[in-house]
């Protein structure tokens, strides 16, 4: 039973985001911590172990979470959930979409849902920094004495993204290299 609702939970978080693995993530750290299945800074771990490894982070965060809850069927319950169906929907969807990707109509909802993947996007990383940094009864000045090299890192890092065309991977490996070295 436990596996079926892992499968119909990510099921419907990969049915109901739009945007792609990263858009999703908002609505699947919501619906399982919703659930009780993981924690927010769970979560965070899931995404961080996930954007070190290539290929999407949907299924990889996905099957963190199921191997936690059911080990490798559980893995494999979520990843079939995340990928299954909207693969299914995919491939109807491109066909149909080949045709009628230029009508005015298809392109004034791509109009407003890009935005909204936008937002998903910011909401997903303000919640995930409010886990990383953010304890209770934390404030702004706590944030900037207790947190501040992490908080360079997050700078670091956006602005290494922004101006140059380094590949991510190198950034997730040096903070690797880095966390190994200073917080061990």
């Amino acid at each position: 039973m436990l596996l079926l609702e892992i499968f119909w939970l990510f099921t419907r978080v990969a049915l109901l985001s739009w945007g792609g693995g990263p858009a999703s993530l908002a609505l699947m750290q919501r619906s399982v911590v919703d659930a009780g299945w993981s924690t927010s800074a769970e979560f965070a771990d899931a995404v961080a172990v996930g954007n070190a490894l290539p290929g999407p982070i949907a299924p990889q965060v996905s099957a963190f979470v199921g191997y936690k809850l059911a080990g490798l069927p559980g893995a494999l319950a979520a990843v079939a959930g995340t990928i299954g169906p909207t693969t299914v929907l995919m491939l109807i969807m491109v066909v149909a979409f080949v045709q009628i990707k230029d009508a005015p109509a298809i392109k004034s909802m791509l109009t407003a849902l890009r935005p909204v993947v936008v937002g998903l996007l910011l909401w997903t990383a303000y919640d995930l920094a409010r886990g990383v940094f953010w304890k209770q009864g934390s404030t702004l000045g706590m944030l900037l004495t207790q947190h501040w090299d992490k908080l360079l890192i997050v700078l670091v890092t956006f602005l290494l993204l922004t101006f140059t065309r380094i590949n991510p991977a190198f950034l997730v490996l040096g903070a690797a290299v880095l966390g190994f070295v200073v917080y061990r």
